[in-house]
């Protein structure tokens, strides 16, 4: 599923591996495997579809082992039916096809055609669960399996439990006068950094962040447990920026959380 790209002076050469290949020393493990200790996805809202130009990496047509794969042209419309996957702790960290660093815990997935970033509604047959992903990667390489979900994707929509599911998968067609980003006035965002018993360490950690990132910071309290975040947002996009920062910052499990303004 991951893209190497090889620099010379005449050609570009590009070599396609999907999450069904075999294992390389490059990966950490030899078999996917889901996280040790997983985080609650719960929290994690579905990717929000917006526009956003086709990656220069991974959207020419490729051959692998044999088989040709010819890039979606015109998604308008597009409806696949066939069975889904996950891929997860193997991968996580590494590059994707077009070059991004897959997160298992972002709502994301492979496909073998459509074009690269594009958004999926996701539809589990098996179950009626629903969820928007944003596919940014190549695979699966399976027979009958038309989707690779993340982690986080693949929990949602119950597909941890029995390692494939029935899928319905639909394009959501976005271009640059019609995106489908989210309005100031319809909700706020906020990032919470970190979860904790200690109030006092806590404060201290955020403030100092929200400090350092010129952003506003508070403490939220339930019983025993307090919740750090920086914020509100009005901007779904800025809000992205900042939790990109914060995570370079040493916080890798920071996540958005949308919050109605009618609140």
């Amino acid at each position: 599923m991951i893209v190497k790209q090889w620099l010379g002076s005449a050609a570009v050469v590009l070599l396609i591996a999907g999450c069904s290949s075999s294992p390389s020393g490059r990966y950490d493990i030899h078999d996917d495997i889901a996280p040790s200790k997983p985080i609650s996805v719960d929290h994690i809202e579905d990717a929000i579809p917006k526009f956003e130009p086709y990656s220069l990496g991974g959207n020419k047509n490729y051959t692998l082992r044999g088989n040709e794969y010819q890039i979606v042209k015109q998604t308008t419309g597009y409806k696949e039916r066939g069975q889904a996957s996950w891929y997860g702790k193997k991968f996580h960290g590494h590059l994707t096809s077009n070059g991004e660093i897959y997160d298992m815990y972002s709502m994301s997935a492979a496909h073998k055609t459509l074009p690269l970033p594009s958004y999926v509604k996701v539809t589990n047959l098996d179950n009626g669960k629903t969820a928007i992903v944003r596919v940014n990667d190549r695979g699966p390489f399976h027979p009958g399996r038309i989707i690779d979900l993340s982690y986080a994707a693949a929990k949602k929509l119950g597909v941890l439990q029995t390692g494939t599911a029935n899928v319905e998968i639909e394009v959501i067609n976005t271009n640059k006068s019609t995106t489908n980003k989210p309005k100031a006035t319809d909700h706020s965002y906020v990032i919470q950094v970190a979860s904790s018993k200690q109030l006092q360490q806590l404060r201290t950690l955020v403030a100092n962040l929200g400090q350092n990132l010129s952003v506003s910071s508070f403490v939220s309290s339930e019983q025993n447990l307090h919740r750090g975040f920086l914020g509100p947002f009005n901007d779904y996009a800025t809000t992205q920026e900042t939790l990109e920062k914060v995570k370079q910052l040493g916080h890798p499990s920071a996540f958005i959380r949308k919050q109605s303004t009618e609140q």
